[in-house]
């Protein structure tokens, strides 16, 4: 980690501190419930575009509800998690935050490709997925581990 000299004490970042992963994993799992109740009430209105959009095209368009919760989702999550905020709606109800070991900020891509990990650990490795929190430093699963992110308290 970067730590800085400011009058002569050392200022570690507030990723070295433990105090900002107390409670991230239960805090993680509710940010998580809350998100996909959000995307499932964002999945309304597309779905009645989509639906219109199938009587217009004689039942073709219709073939897009096949792909509108992986849509959806993933442009929430990169609108919310690539955001300025670095979390999601659930995330900041919860007090956490997604932050970037090397002190760079989280963008769009970066949260997108975070979430597919996040379910192709799930696919994978089913209910397994939250145990890497229980052995790893700083609380981190699987795809914070590969891809250099931590999950930290935004409020300390």
């Amino acid at each position: 980690m970067t730590a800085r000299v400011l009058d002569g004490e050392i200022i570690n970042s507030r990723l070295d501190d433990s105090r900002a992963y107390d409670g991230v994993r239960t805090r993680r799992i509710l940010a998580f419930l809350i998100d996909y109740l959000i995307v499932g009430l964002l999945m309304i209105p597309f779905a009645i575009v989509i639906f219109f959009l199938g009587i217009l095209t004689l039942g073709l368009g219709w073939a897009l509800f096949g792909v509108l919760f992986p849509v959806v989702a993933l442009l929430y999550i990169w609108m919310t998690l690539g955001g300025p905020d670095q979390a999601t709606t659930g995330m900041r109800m919860m007090g956490i935050r997604l932050d970037r070991l090397d002190g760079r900020p989280i963008d769009g891509l970066l949260a997108v490709v975070h979430s597919v990990l996040f379910w192709a650990g799930n696919v994978v490795l089913t209910p397994l997925v939250l145990l890497v929190t229980l052995f790893s430093d700083r609380k981190r699963t699987l795809h914070d581990l590969l891809l250099g992110t931590v999950v930290s308290r935004s409020d300390s």
